[in-house]
């Protein structure tokens, strides 16, 4: 596999899990490529113009993107605390359009101002990694770490209490759990994972602009989630993995590619309503290895008798 394609799935892998934290929470935020674009253009920003960042112009050292990333997501979060409070007072829907008008606000306002390049952005990004292999490795080990990270957040208090607002909000709230303040909680996760996200993508892609945080984007990295499923964090992650090599894999058929792609989304949800993964599949796949592992277990031990012969007494 091109390690090209294989950083984009990854990347895409990410953004899904991103979009699925405050799913957890039954919360339906499209804000994640709003986070994105930041951090991407704090990245790339830094990289460009500050010469601890730049390294040597057209290479930067490991260091340099490990900080960047990190203002990068703490920015994204920072926004994320500041206007949380305010916007997940709303539900469904109206939660979703709000979420998109703070998506096209941040692009709009990243298209005016002449410091971030307006409409053709920031070129000439400086590289940490000398091949594509590099980012692919370092964005794999990443990946692995927030996909510990989700599945110990399962096992936490907070992550119980997300699922239990998921499952009635009003019931979660009347054993005693702050509901606002878990769904806050929530938010910012989701806000610093696309911000940590957008700096190494920015640098992968060698420039940025205004362009990669727009409602398309929304409406992608939503299907990564509802395409693989929203039950678990394993859902996500595949559904991104393969929505994001799905276009490149078909551009052989030329245009048709695009609407195969779109019947893919679109059959997806029909055909698995709750997305490829979920606990009870995953539950059953599990049963199931283990009665074949007990099968091969039976299969040796006979293979062992007619070798050996039976045991005497």
């Amino acid at each position: 596999m091109d390690a090209g394609l294989l950083e984009q799935m990854l990347i895409g892998a990410l953004l899904a899990l991103s979009v699925y934290l405050p799913l957890r929470c039954g919360q339906l935020s499209l804000a994640t490529p709003g986070f994105f674009a930041i951090g991407g253009t704090v990245a790339a920003l830094l990289s460009t113009r500050i010469p601890i960042f730049a390294g040597t112009g057209a290479t930067s050292p490991l260091p340099a993107l490990l900080l960047e990333m990190t203002l990068a997501g703490l920015l994204a979060g920072l926004l994320a605390l500041a206007i949380g409070g305010t916007v997940l007072r709303l539900r469904g829907i109206y939660l979703a359009i709000a979420t998109i008008a703070l998506v096209e606000i941040l692009r709009v306002i990243t298209l005016n101002l002449s410091f971030t390049g307006g409409a053709l952005g920031i070129f000439g990004i400086p590289q940490p990694f000398t091949t594509t292999a590099g980012y692919a490795g370092f964005t794999l080990v990443l990946l692995a770490l927030v996909c510990w990270l989700c599945a110990r957040l399962e096992q936490l208090r907070l992550g119980r209490a997300m699922a239990a607002i998921r499952d009635d909000e009003l019931a979660a709230a009347c054993v005693g759990i702050d509901t606002a303040q878990v769904k806050l909680q929530a938010f910012v996760l989701s806000a610093l994972l696309a911000g940590l996200t957008g700096a190494l993508a920015a640098h992968f892609l060698n420039s940025w602009n205004a362009k990669v945080g727009s409602f398309d984007a929304s409406i992608t990295t939503l299907a990564f989630v509802v395409f693989g499923g929203s039950r678990t964090w394993l859902g996500p992650v595949i559904g991104g993995l393969v929505l994001s090599a799905l276009p490149e894999l078909l551009r052989p058929v030329g245009d048709l590619r695009l609407i195969v792609f779109g019947l893919v989304i679109l059959l997806g949800p029909v055909l698995f309503p709750q997305g490829l993964i979920t606990p009870q599949g995953l539950q059953g796949l599990g049963h199931r290895l283990l009665g074949y592992g007990q099968q091969l277990r039976g299969y040796g031990h006979k293979l062992l008798v007619r070798v050996n012969g039976p045991r005497r007494p």
